[in-house]
């Protein structure tokens, strides 16, 4: 089938609704948790990650993954691939993709992003609305680039971290696998895997 799975009915599948259809694809049911409203921009949603199993079973082959939390997207794509689903991408031809950047599986990028030369996105990341990633930088597996982010030149990103809305990093930095870095922090120094960090400067914040 041509038509995709969406699995999410909040607030960013509606955003990757609306990219998937500038993109020229069409999105025939959304799987949302218990408690869901029952349409998504007009689509049918349906309650329960069960529906994804039942869905492939129809003939369903394609699937987006539009869930803001990196460890829940994550573990909702893995399900899906177990089932034999193709992981979609979800890119806004308002965004600037550089040719030779290389973009993973599953991957959102929003209006106004910039993906400059050489720079990798991996899997399940989100690069969101007016994000700036420059040459050369390695984006993780899973990674969640919020809204306005600037990433110069040569930064690496690991697994499943969190950049807040408005960061800033300086070349060269690596920012650790989970780490999350707060919204509006300028990050001049690596920063540790798992670690939260915030404020300009970007600084550790010790769990007690």
């Amino acid at each position: 089938m041509k038509e995709l799975v969406l699995v999410g009915a909040g607030g960013h599948a509606k955003v990757c609704i609306e990219l998937l259809r500038a993109m020229g694809k069409h999105v025939a049911f959304c799987v949302g948790a218990k408690g869901s409203p029952q349409q998504c921009l007009g689509i049918p949603v349906l309650e329960g990650d069960e529906h994804i199993t039942r869905l492939r079973s129809q003939g369903y082959t394609r699937i987006f993954i539009a869930i803001g939390c990196n460890q829940i997207r994550n573990r909702l794509a893995d399900l899906a691939m177990k089932q034999g689903y193709v992981l979609e991408n979800a890119i806004s031809p308002r965004a600037v993709v550089s040719p030779s950047a290389k973009i993973g599986h599953g991957v959102a990028v929003m209006a106004g992003a910039v993906i400059n030369a050489d720079a990798t996105v991996g899997d399940l990341s989100i690069v969101n609305t007016g994000a700036s990633i420059d040459h050369d930088c390695i984006i993780g597996r899973a990674v969640h680039i919020s809204p306005q982010t600037a990433l110069a030149g040569n930064v690496q990103v690991g697994d499943s971290a969190f950049l807040g809305i408005g960061t800033t990093v300086v070349p060269e930095i690596v920012i650790g696998h989970n780490a999350v870095i707060g919204a509006g922090s300028v990050v001049l120094s690596h920063i540790l895997a798992g670690a939260t960090a915030f404020g300009v400067p970007a600084k550790h914040i010790e769990n007690k």
